[in-house]
């Protein structure tokens, strides 16, 4: 065990493959970051708009996060499975379409996950072992997530800005 684990702190190349692969990973969250907070952000400001006003509210309140609920295509409401949720190679599998209505899924979800491993790549190469691969990986994702929001809406979270 010790063995394996100094081959691995001395090849750079291992490094730079793992953190490439948890880009992928993270870049997959960032996809539902970039697609739910804009919306929980909005869910909130009705909610005080309502509050303000001494409206009652209309909505039902229902759970609505980062986590809960799983995601859903969009065309047909069809639950993601665990398998059609594997960052690029599901896309590719499925061939960009849904497993059940057969609709197609936006390019978008794989290009921001491979340039999210590309990009937390090139920090693990750049920065190697130690802390500030760690900090360059958090603001990374972070500001990619940012620049999407921003793209979409032209809003720019408080909750991912104070972050930093």
């Amino acid at each position: 065990m010790q063995n394996l684990l100094s081959d691995f702190l001395s090849q750079p190349v291992m490094l730079f493959c793992v953190i490439s692969l948890l880009g992928l990973l993270v870049g997959s969250f960032l996809n539902v970051v970039v697609h739910r907070l804009p919306l929980m952000m909005e869910r909130a400001w009705k909610q005080e708009a309502r509050e303000l006003l001494e409206l009652e509210s209309t909505e039902a309140l229902t759970v609505f996060n980062l986590v809960v609920p799983r995601s859903r295509c969009p065309h047909c409401d069809h639950q993601i499975r665990s398998w059609e949720n594997i960052p690029v190679v599901s896309w590719l599998a499925l061939r960009g379409k849904c497993s059940h209505c057969k609709n197609p899924i936006s390019k978008r979800y794989p290009i921001v996950e491979i340039i999210s491993g590309i990009l937390s790549g090139l920090c693990a190469w750049h920065f190697g072992y130690g802390p500030w691969l760690a900090f360059t990986l958090f603001a990374t994702w972070i500001l990619l997530a940012a620049a999407l929001i921003d793209f979409d809406t032209t809003l720019l979270p408080d909750s991912l800005n104070y972050l930093l």
